[in-house]
């Protein structure tokens, strides 16, 4: 299938690594021109030359973040057809242990810079006639995750944005959907494997076997599996998907 992605302009945030780093790498093998964005300008560096995209360290903490980045995106692509939102996730805790102050602070590095940018980069698209805005979020958005209350309330609230937003940009040919992870094997997998391993007294790799057995694939995800996915919801075959929420998680979410 040929997903109209050559010569398309797509920004990707956190994308040094990880998910973003999957989603980058299968929008650029599409042909799309790619601008990678992080904190950390060496994986950026290496990243870019490997997937051959280019980059720009760009910080969800800087107050101008928005600005800075759409200005950019502008100067290094010529613009944005293609905006993938992610950003890293907090730390974990119950909800009894979440202030209203941490809450605050994880909602300025987690969902107002999404908002902001994505408000900055939509009238191009909208005048344009075409444009796709894809937020990565979480499976705990549909199952909330143990010892993750900050990640699921704040994902939670970026769905119910972007399908807010979905009406209002859809007559005007922007798609707006969230792709769902699952236990998709990256750095911050290990790293919740590695913290549930302390918490519960127990060895990681019975950890990670216990996680498996939730799961009916009987396996983690791969993060070629999960970018394969992001790259079809930023497609052109794929105009006509918008508002939704696509679960990439090998069955895990019990729900319907």
């Amino acid at each position: 299938m040929d997903l109209g992605l050559d010569g398309k302009r797509a920004l990707v945030l956190s994308s040094s690594r990880g998910l973003g780093l999957g989603v980058a790498r299968a929008l650029a093998a599409e042909g799309a021109k790619v601008l990678l964005t992080g904190r950390d300008a060496a994986a950026l560096e290496a990243a870019a030359a490997e997937i051959g995209a280019d980059w720009v360290a760009a910080d969800l903490a800087d107050p101008d973040f928005a600005r800075k980045l759409a200005a950019a995106a502008a100067e290094r692509l010529g613009g944005v057809d293609i905006l993938v939102n992610n950003t890293g996730g907090p730390k974990p805790g119950t909800s009894a242990e979440m202030s209203a102050d941490a809450m605050i602070d994880a909602a300025r590095m987690m969902v107002a810079p999404v908002i902001a940018l994505t408000t900055a980069l939509l009238p191009a698209m909208r005048a344009a006639g075409w444009g796709r805005v894809l937020t990565l979020a979480s499976s705990g958005v549909e199952q909330p995750i143990p010892n993750l209350a900050l990640s699921n309330t704040l994902r939670a609230a970026l769905a119910g944005w972007s399908k807010t937003l979905a009406t209002e940009v859809a007559a005007d040919g922007v798609t707006c959907n969230l792709l769902l992870p699952g236990r998709i094997h990256t750095d911050r997998v290990d790293q919740l494997d590695a913290a549930a391993a302390v918490r519960q007294g127990k060895e990681i790799d019975a950890v990670r076997a216990a996680s498996r057995a939730t799961i009916p694939a009987g396996r983690y995800g791969r993060v070629e599996e999960f970018a394969a996915v992001a790259a079809f919801l930023c497609s052109a075959p794929a105009s006509y998907v918008t508002g939704s929420m696509l679960r990439c998680d090998g069955g895990m979410i019990r729900g319907l």
